[in-house]
């Protein structure tokens, strides 16, 4: 059963709260992080990309770069800009994408609200929490030493649960007072609020230790990293106890059925031993290709997008209708890797190769069309989203799906929470 703990929070003031929060260290990178932190002091990128605060040269990965992460997270605090709460609590955070056409409530087109809190170490490698893709040694090396040297947790991990009525309950109740963060960014309204009944705060870790397991949406490098620092901090701790800050992780978590999916598509930098012709023909082994006049955003499984040569083709799986020898086999982002990445392109571990890349779904075919149209990339590849029930059907069996199989929208912004691991 999970553990889920309450904890005191490193928050921003409510009048600094827009200007800190910012968004996740890995899905902008140095360039992009510099252009978004320009001008504002405040900017959460300051702490999660302190390259940005160096030479341009700098390599992201060396020891000034965490030092002065260190450094500016030191300065916020100082400063307060951010500050530690008093006593532990629960915070729960809700995201609303909105229509642009207006912010009427009337228009919210997706929402969802998850709790915020601490989740064990233990549990992670119990398999309590449950993973659904493999990590990469070198992004997860880069997140422990930025924990080492700030002694904190700067970003929470996305964690997902079978929905529950009685957490539901507890959640519409504390989140109707006024919020404490409430503001709107890139067409997403963030709402916060804290919990700090001690009955609610007991009720709710009570409700979380009845729930089997806990999945992970977005985080796997965050969450693995958080597990290497515990065994780090356990070794150099001779009175080490198990209760340390530094056992636990910060942690969203949303009900299942508020999750929104995207597709996580693919950018291949060439077709390896083909030209355009001779690909096409070899596409036509396994799929039904049609030339198509506008972009093609898959609406249904079996279905892809190819973008080559300015032109977009739909790719109609033959065997779609065929069982699948196993849930993982039968995604549709297994079907893009198994029949066409791996044998016609050679791409056979998307994980480590240079000639493939991802472009998260809420981009559009825009971006899709822009990096082929750049001559940067060859084909550009979509695809139908994994839905959540096959994501945590796979999880409970011990399975896992291609990297970069799902895009969460919207994503947690940062610098709203944190939690200090000393």
């Amino acid at each position: 059963m999970a553990t889920v703990l309450p904890f005191a929070g490193i928050r921003p003031q409510a009048k600094l709260a827009e200007q800190v929060a910012a968004p996740p260290y890995d899905v902008v990178n140095s360039t992009e992080a510099r252009e978004l932190a320009r001008g504002n002091p405040h900017c959460f990128l300051h702490i999660s990309k302190p390259e940005i605060d160096l030479p341009p040269e700098t390599d992201s990965h060396d020891d000034c770069v965490y030092q002065k992460g260190r450094e500016n997270l030191d300065c916020f605090l100082a400063e307060s800009i951010l500050s530690k709460d008093l006593h532990p609590c629960f915070y729960l955070y809700r995201q609303s994408i909105e229509d642009p056409k207006g912010n009427k409530a009337e228009a919210v087109q997706h929402s969802q609200t998850g709790f915020v809190g601490l989740v064990s170490a233990d549990d992670y490698e119990a398999d309590v929490i449950k993973k659904h893709e493999l990590t990469r040694p070198d992004k997860e090396n880069d997140r422990v030493r930025h924990m080492a040297a700030l002694a904190a947790q700067t970003g929470p991990v996305f964690l997902t649960y079978q929905g529950e009525h009685a957490l539901q309950l507890i959640m519409d109740k504390w989140s109707q007072p006024q919020p404490v963060y409430d503001f709107v960014s890139d067409g997403v309204r963030h709402q916060f609020w804290t919990v700090t009944d001690e009955d609610a705060i007991a009720q709710i870790s009570s409700h979380f230790e009845k729930i089997p397991a806990l999945f992970v949406a977005d985080g796997h490098h965050r969450s693995a990293a958080a597990v290497r620092y515990r065994a780090m901090r356990r070794e150099q701790n001779p009175q080490h106890t198990g209760k340390e800050a530094y056992n636990y992780f910060m942690a969203v978590m949303f009900p299942h059925d508020q999750l929104n999916i995207l597709a996580y598509n693919r950018v291949v930098k060439d077709l390896g031993t083909y030209d355009k012709q001779l690909f096409l023909a070899a596409l036509s082994a396994d799929f039904e290709v049609t030339v198509c006049a506008q972009g093609v955003l898959p609406e249904r499984s079996g279905s892809f997008g190819l973008y080559l040569d300015a032109q977009w083709y739909r790719l109609d799986y033959r065997a779609i209708n065929n069982a699948a020898a196993d849930l993982v086999s039968g995604l549709d982002v297994s079907i893009l890797q198994d029949k066409i990445l791996s044998p016609l392109l050679g791409i056979a571990d998307p994980r480590t190769d240079p000639r493939i890349d991802f472009i998260g779904g809420i981009k559009g075919l825009p971006a899709l069309e822009q990096a082929v149209d750049s001559g940067e990339y060859a084909a550009a590849f979509t695809f139908f989203p994994v839905s959540i029930k096959a994501l945590m059907q796979i999880a409970e069996q011990g399975k896992l799906m291609p990297p970069k199989s799902t895009w969460f929208e919207p994503k947690l912004k940062s610098g709203l929470i944190l939690h200090a691991l000393d």
